[in-house]
């Protein structure tokens, strides 16, 4: 090392100067001691290297917001909170449905305080869990009796290893039609889902067309359960048939078999009256004769993630005796929020006012369109020269399985940069997911396309943008 070097490095502040300059003093305060002090040992260890490479010497100020700003990066949570303008309103990979201030509150309360979770006030005695939203159920539903688990497939689970069991755990059938043997996100399938709950599988029909004889063929004295699945996220079209709930209940009915009708997302209410095509509810399943139904709390719903199973008193009765029910039960954070989320559909009047999950979905065209004309300026003002800002019309989903053909007309910004490259697209939307709230949108006619549907905090947004040139997404 010759001497310029070594006196370069005789130079570097001290890990003692360091922290006292007002950098470091905001990374002790925000971080702590020890971890402030080795940020600072980390960084005086990397300008070493820089100096003997011929670089400058810091300052200690400089070593002290280097260290805070990487204090700060690893401190960052890992599930933030970004604005969804994908046009995907439950969109499974960012939380699905965001929960009604109500539920939030009820959240909230439960945390802070000791509930009466499992405590009967009238009785001083030991309660059960599932009673804080059994009457809601049996109400909103028509159901003799319901009872949760902590999603919809480990509802389904449930159910089959219920039902699909013989009392010396020997397995029983479960007759289901092929085209509804699905596979849904994440690689759940429901033939392995049926495995797993030692229930043996018995096809019916074919992809496209399953009949009644179909299904009455295949009962025996082995049959535990006849199943009807709701499709999902994918539709058969063209030279189909499926047997209806209401005949397949018959069936199962005349057989002495229980139906189990898989909903998956499920609703409450009515679509129609939102404007968006009909979707069976609950109440309807349970009125054509399902012994059982199961749906999610997190779907449609509105809710935060559950799995709801509703039907026969004695059916409810049986699973709830299942050892696994209580590896599969929800805690008192979501049960309060699914209560105060229940309590709002006693109030189909001002429903989708107050449970965003309808609110955005019911929200009409022209309003976006109106929100889309006001960002425009704004937004291309933040982003810079380097890209082209439109108004355009595009189409949402409901996603999450829900309706997917259905496709509700929209508005947002279509965003193009001057280079016009897919690299500098690429960039774009790397820069908007780098922001302190990230922008998530989707990609679409060789434009970064933000619809606007589930954009409710235009000035959070624009606040989210100011920092878009910091985030390196500048073209």
């Amino acid at each position: 090392m010759n001497e310029d070097a070594a006196h370069a490095l005789r130079a570097l502040p001290s890990v003692d100067l360091v922290l006292k300059s007002p950098a470091a003093a905001l990374a002790l305060d925000r971080h702590g001691r020890i971890e402030a002090t080795r940020a600072i040992r980390e960084e005086l260890a990397r300008q070493r290297l820089a100096v003997r490479a011929g670089g400058a010497v810091p300052d200690a100020e400089a070593v002290a917001a280097v260290a805070l700003a990487a204090l700060e990066a690893a401190a960052r949570a890992s599930l933030r909170p970004v604005f969804n303008l994908t046009g995907t309103v439950l969109h499974t990979n960012l939380g699905r449905a965001i929960l009604a201030e109500e539920a939030v509150a009820a959240a909230v309360a439960a945390m802070r305080q000791a509930v009466a979770l499992e405590f009967d006030l009238d009785s001083g005695g030991r309660g059960e869990r599932d009673d804080h939203l059994r009457d809601l159920l049996r109400e909103l539903t028509g159901a003799e009796d319901a009872t949760l688990v902590n999603n919809n497939a480990a509802a389904v689970l449930l159910v089959l290893n219920t039902l699909g069991r013989t009392a010396a755990g020997a397995p029983r059938e479960a007759v289901v039609s092929r085209g509804e043997l699905i596979e849904i996100g994440g690689a759940f399938r429901m033939p392995d889902i049926m495995a797993r709950a030692g229930v043996r599988l018995v096809e019916v029909g074919t992809t496209n067309r399953t009949h009644s004889k179909d299904y009455a063929g295949a009962i025996g004295p082995d049959t535990g359960l006849v199943m009807k699945v709701h499709t999902s996220n994918y539709r058969i079209e063209g030279f189909t048939a499926e047997v209806a709930a209401r005949d397949l209940a018959g069936i199962a009915r005349a057989h002495g078999v229980p139906l189990v009708n898989d909903l998956g997302s499920g609703t409450l209410a009515d679509l129609a009256r939102y404007g968006l095509k009909h979707e069976p509810t609950v109440r309807e399943a349970v009125a054509e004769g399902a012994d059982l139904v199961t749906f999610s709390g997190d779907k449609l719903l509105g809710g935060p993630q559950a799995g709801f199973i509703v039907g026969r008193r004695d059916l409810i009765a049986a699973i709830n005796r299942n050892p696994m029910k209580r590896a599969l039960r929800v805690d008192k954070i979501r049960l309060a929020a699914l209560e105060a989320t229940l309590r709002l559909y006693r109030d189909p009047d001002r429903l989708a006012a107050r449970l965003p999950t309808l609110r955005l979905l019911a929200r009409p065209a022209a309003e976006i369109a109106a929100l889309a004309g006001r960002l425009a300026a704004p937004v291309a003002a933040r982003l810079g020269a380097g890209h082209g800002v439109a108004v355009v019309d595009c189409c949402s989903q409901i996603g999450s399985g829900a309706l997917p053909l259905e496709q509700i007309p929209s508005a947002g910004l279509a965003l193009r940069p001057a280079a016009g490259s897919g690299a500098a697209l690429g960039r774009l939307a790397s820069g908007l997911r780098r922001l302190a709230v990230p922008i998530v949108g989707r990609l679409a006619d060789d434009a970064l396309l933000l619809d606007l549907r589930c954009l409710e905090d235009e000035a959070g947004f624009l606040a989210a943008l100011d920092g878009f040139a910091a985030a390196g997404g500048s073209a």
